[in-house]
């Protein structure tokens, strides 16, 4: 276990050195000078995303009452909201940055999952404030919900080195289309899906299609492991079981994602502010992974890592 100020040190201090390092200076920005700086926000926003504040409002009266000494500058929430807003990209980038430092992406395999993330209630009637981009859509994990289809690819021991999401009606075959053309042919404007996976990647049934993946090696080097849809040429019992288990780390991942890191209590306004959050909560994770392998205790113990 760390204290809260030893986290945020550590934390602070390999943001601003990705900051320095790795991501352009700063341009002035027209009006008043920000209360801020970048490594500053992404520090903050990053942290809120614990398990241990309620929402975002409770974050900021904690750190109202317990963060004035480190940052004696925080403005007030709503100014806060925009600057992390505006930092939307320098916190993906973060994500992705401890993918490289831990190397990650140099593994046999990654995981390839989709999972549903509410964005309101399903039963509510009327226009959402995502109406046009958040829809209904089903997931085995949480039944019809109405929001966002997110997929991610993980390494073995959890680290996410890519993520992406559509509409919560979208199905995972084109979803994941999208994902490994983005990864093959890197668009500035997509960076969260991060780099091609060097091996295999690991997927259910969902995934299944052998014209499917043989498209998919020939146009983006993806090779895929799935399992048959079809009864026609069953799996053997002991395939089916070494499967499920290099890809339960996935669902162990997502597990950090929907309810440690509350990602299905979200109920943003505009699409940025989900972006946004989305963001900070997986910078998080792999930090908390990367700092876990720090102190030699298991990667995804997050539980206990803080003493609050």
């Amino acid at each position: 276990m760390i204290d809260v100020n030893t986290f945020l040190t550590i934390l602070y201090v390999m943001i601003d050195d990705f900051n320095k390092g790795q991501l352009p200076v700063e341009r002035p920005q027209p009006g008043r000078k920000a209360s801020l700086s970048r490594s500053e926000v992404m520090c903050l926003a990053i942290f809120s995303q614990w398990y241990m504040f309620r929402s975002h409002r409770d974050f900021y009266r904690w750190a109202e009452r317990h963060l004035r000494a480190a940052f004696p500058q925080l403005p007030d929430r709503g100014q806060f909201n925009r600057l992390v807003r505006h930092h939307r990209d320098a916190i993906t980038a973060f994500s992705l940055h401890l993918v490289e430092l831990m190397g990650a992406r140099h593994t046999v395999y990654e995981v390839l999952d989709t999972s549903g993330v509410p964005v309101r209630n399903v039963k509510r009637r009327g226009r959402s404030w995502l109406a046009g981009l958040a829809n209904v859509g089903m997931c085995t994990r949480l039944g019809w919900y109405h929001g966002f289809r997110l997929l991610i690819a993980t390494s073995p021991i959890g680290v996410i080195t890519g993520f992406g999401f559509g509409a919560g009606s979208a199905k995972e075959q084109p979803l994941t289309e999208v994902f490994l053309g983005l990864r093959f042919r890197p668009d500035p404007h997509f960076p969260s899906v991060g780099q091609r996976a060097i091996g295999y990647y690991l997927a259910d049934k969902g995934f299944a299609g052998a014209k499917t993946h043989q498209r998919w090696e020939e146009l983006y080097h993806a090779r895929m492991v799935c399992e048959p849809q079809t009864n026609a040429q069953p799996w053997p019992k002991d395939w089916q079981r070494w499967l499920r288990s290099l890809r339960q780390i996935v669902e162990t991942t997502f597990d950090k994602l929907i309810h440690f890191f509350r990602l299905a209590d979200e109920r943003p306004h505009d699409i940025a502010g989900f972006q946004t959050n989305l963001a900070a909560k997986i910078a998080l994770h792999n930090f908390c992974i990367w700092l876990n392998k720090q102190l030699a205790r298991p990667p995804l113990a997050f539980a206990n890592l803080l003493l609050w």
